[in-house]
This record gives C-alpha cells, sequence and structure tokens, in this order.
C-alpha cells in the first residue's frame, strides 16, 4: 500500500482515483499520520425489500415500547 501526502492527495487527486480503480489502496497522511485511505468501495452488501421488512417486523414482535407511545418516548428524551 502507498501513502502520500494530504497535500499531494489534494494536488493529485485524479491521478489518485485512476490508481485506485486499478486496484491499489492508498493511505493519506498528515504530517506523516494516516490519516483517511482511498480504496475501491467492496461489493455492496443489498437486501431484499421483502427480507428486510420482514425482519422489522419480527423485531416488533420481540420488542414492545412497555407503556409509553413513541410519541412520549421522543418527548422523555429530549428533557
Amino acid at each position: 500500500m502507498d501513502s502520500v501526502g494530504a497535500y499531494e492527495a489534494k494536488t493529485h487527486l485524479p491521478k489518485l482515483l485512476e490508481r485506485v480503480t486499478r486496484g491499489e489502496r492508498i493511505t493519506i497522511t498528515k504530517h506523516g499520520i494516516p490519516v483517511a485511505v482511498l480504496q475501491s468501495p467492496g461489493p455492496e452488501d443489498t437486501m431484499d425489500k421483502k427480507t428486510v421488512i420482514s425482519e422489522i417486523r419480527e423485531f416488533q414482535k420481540k420488542h414492545s415500547l412497555g407503556d409509553m407511545s413513541l410519541k412520549e418516548m421522543i418527548v422523555e428524551g429530549r428533557r
């Protein structure tokens, strides 16, 4: 993994992005300390919408708000 300073990264960002698209991973440093990493995003972990909805409904069956409504909980949290 290559590293570049923040100023160089700002100045040469298009070139760095080209390198990242070719599979490189680049660490950006500020005063020699790593502060960020440029890398291509991994494959997205997406779930089917129906699966997400069914999981939310299952969660709701197992967890309740007790005697308070959601609105009451929001108001209580603001105090």
